[in-house]
C-alpha cells in the first residue's frame, strides 16, 4: 500500500522576473507602439513623469519625425510607378496635380454611379457590374475573362467579345485608366484622351506600348537609338507619359499612408558613421523623485510604493532598450559600411550569430531587436533586417552578400546591348571571371526575384 511521503531534490531552473519580462516586451516594440505604451504608463503611474524633449537636430533629415514608407513594393510595376510619379506634367505647359477625393466614396460606388448615368444596355450593366467588381483599388481589372463570365453566367450566358466591348465603355469612365489589365493599357487610355495633334503623342504611346520596363531604368539613350528620336523628340513623349497617372483608382479612394519613425539616426561625421537613438515621438522619462522621497521610512501607502517599483522598472527597461538597440546598430553599421559608401554593391553578408557573437547577446535578442526596427541613413530609411544576407563564395575567400550579387547583376543588365541582352548563363560567366562563383539557376533566381525578364524578353529587334 503506498504512503505519502516528502522528497527533497535539488534542480536548476531559469525564472524571468517581471523587469525581464517588461525589457524583453518594450525591446521588441516599434516606436510608435513604444510611445504609446509609455503614454500609457504615464497616464496611470503617478510615479512617473516625462523630462523635456532634447533639441530636435537642425539637419533636416534628421528632423523628419514621420518618414513616409515607400514599403518598396516588390512588383515590377510599382518601381515603374515611382519613376512617373517624379514628372507631374500633363504636356501642355501646366503641372498636373490629381487631388484626392475626399468625399469617403469608394471606386466600386463611383463607378457604379457612373454605370447608371451612362448609356448601357440592362445587359452591358449586367457584364459592367461583374467587370467593377474584378477592379482593384489601384484601378486595375485583376479577374481574366473566364472568371468575368462565371459570375454572369448565373444571370445570362455572355461570350469573350461582349465582355471586350463593355470592359471598353468601363475603361471611359472616370477616372481616365481604370480598367485596365496592365501598366501599359492604363497609361495608353490616358494618352488617348489627349488631343491627337499634341505634341510627341505617336511617340509617348510606342513608348507606354514596348519600352516601361527602359523608362524605369532611365535608358534614355538606348530608347533614342531604338526609336531613332531626337532628344528633345524623346522628351517631350516622356513628358506625356510621366504625366499620366500610374494608380488612376487611388484618385478616388487613396490608401491610407503608413508611417514608420526611424529607431536610430546614421551619420558621417570628420569620416567616422555615427549611430544615434532617435528621440522623436518617445518621451523621456524619470522617477518624480519628491514622491519618492515622501514615502522613504514610512511604511504606509503600499500602493504608491508598488507605482514607485513598476516607475523605476520601466526607466530601467526604457535604458537597457537604448543600450541594446545603440550596441546591435553601431555594429551593423560598422559590417556596413561599405554599403553606406557605395550601396547595394557593398553589402557584406551578415547573419544574426555575427552580431550576437560580437556583443555577447543572444540570437533570439538580435532577432527581436531587429525585428520592425528602422535605421536613417542618408541612402534612405532601411529596416535593421535588410543589413542581413546569406553568403556567396569567391575565389579569393572574400565572400560577397546575396544583396551586393543581385545589385551587379541588376548592373550588368541595365548596361548591355538591347538587340543582345545577356543570358544568365552569360552573367553567371562574367560573375566567375570576376571571381564570384554563381550558378546559372542562381542567376536567373535572383533576376525574377527583381521583377526582370529572361534575356529572349528583353531583347529588342532592330528595324530593318
Amino acid at each position: 500500500m503506498l504512503k505519502p511521503s516528502l522528497q527533497l531534490k535539488i534542480g536548476q531552473s531559469l525564472t524571468m522576473t517581471p523587469q525581464l519580462q517588461q525589457a524583453i516586451r518594450l525591446l521588441q516594440l516599434p516606436v510608435l507602439d513604444l510611445s504609446a505604451q509609455i503614454q500609457e504608463a504615464l497616464e496611470e503611474n503617478i510615479m512617473l513623469e516625462m523630462e523635456d524633449l532634447p533639441d530636435v537636430p537642425s539637419s533636416s533629415a534628421e528632423s523628419t519625425a514621420e518618414v513616409e514608407t515607400v514599403k518598396s513594393e516588390e512588383d515590377w510595376q510599382s518601381s515603374v510607378t515611382e519613376q512617373f510619379q517624379d514628372g507631374g506634367w500633363n504636356g501642355e505647359g501646366r503641372s498636373q496635380i490629381d487631388y484626392e477625393d475626399q468625399s469617403g466614396q469608394s471606386l466600386r460606388e463611383h463607378l457604379l454611379w457612373q454605370l447608371e448615368l451612362e448609356k448601357f444596355s440592362p445587359r452591358e450593366a449586367l457584364i459592367g457590374e461583374a467587370l467593377i467588381d474584378a477592379i482593384n483599388d489601384d484601378g486595375y481589372l485583376v479577374a481574366d475573362f473566364d472568371d468575368i463570365r462565371a459570375s454572369v453566367r448565373a444571370n445570362k450566358s455572355v461570350d469573350d467579345t461582349e465582355i471586350e466591348q463593355t470592359l471598353k465603355k468601363v475603361q471611359r469612365l472616370d477616372p481616365i485608366g481604370v480598367g485596365a489589365r496592365n501598366l501599359s493599357e492604363c497609361i495608353i487610355l490616358q494618352l488617348g484622351q489627349l488631343d491627337p495633334e499634341t505634341t510627341g503623342l505617336p511617340l509617348a504611346l510606342r513608348l507606354a506600348e514596348h519600352h516601361l520596363d527602359r523608362i524605369a531604368n532611365q535608358e534614355y539613350s538606348e530608347l533614342r537609338r531604338t526609336e531613332r528620336a531626337s532628344e528633345e523628340e524623346l522628351n517631350n513623349a516622356l513628358a506625356l507619359v510621366k504625366g499620366c497617372n500610374p494608380k488612376p483608382g487611388l484618385a478616388v479612394s487613396p490608401a491610407a499612408p503608413e508611417y514608420v519613425i526611424p529607431d536610430v539616426f546614421v551619420r558621417k561625421s570628420d569620416g567616422i558613421w555615427q549611430v544615434e537613438i532617435s528621440s522623436s515621438g518617445i518621451p523621456r522619462l524619470s522617477v518624480n523623485q519628491k514622491y519618492a522621497q515622501l514615502l522613504r521610512g514610512n511604511g504606509d501607502h503600499s500602493v504608491l510604493r508598488s507605482q514607485l517599483q513598476e516607475a523605476r522598472w520601466l526607466v530601467r527597461s526604457l535604458e537597457i532598450r537604448n543600450e541594446t538597440l545603440t550596441k546591435v546598430a553601431t555594429c551593423i553599421v560598422a559590417r556596413q559600411q561599405d554599403f553606406l559608401d557605395q550601396g547595394d554593391e557593398g553589402m557584406k553578408p551578415l547573419v544574426l550569430r555575427d552580431i550576437a557573437d560580437a556583443i555577447g547577446m543572444h540570437e533570439s535578442t538580435i532577432s527581436r531587436v531587429t525585428t520592425n526596427k528602422y535605421m536613417h541613413t542618408p541612402r534612405g530609411v532601411f529596416e535593421f533586417k535588410y543589413f542581413f544576407s546569406s553568403n556567396l563564395s569567391t575565389v579569393d575567400g572574400d565572400d560577397q552578400s546575396s544583396t551586393a550579387v543581385r545589385a551587379k547583376i541588376r548592373k550588368l543588365i541595365g548596361a548591355e546591348d538591347p538587340a543582345k541582352p545577356l543570358s544568365d548563363s552569360k552573367i553567371a560567366n562574367i560573375l566567375k571571371d570576376e571571381g564570384i562563383n554563381v550558378a546559372r539557376r542562381t542567376v536567373a533566381k535572383y533576376r525574377e526575384a527583381m521583377k526582370i525578364s529572361s534575356s529572349s524578353e528583353r531583347r529588342v529587334r532592330q528595324p530593318k
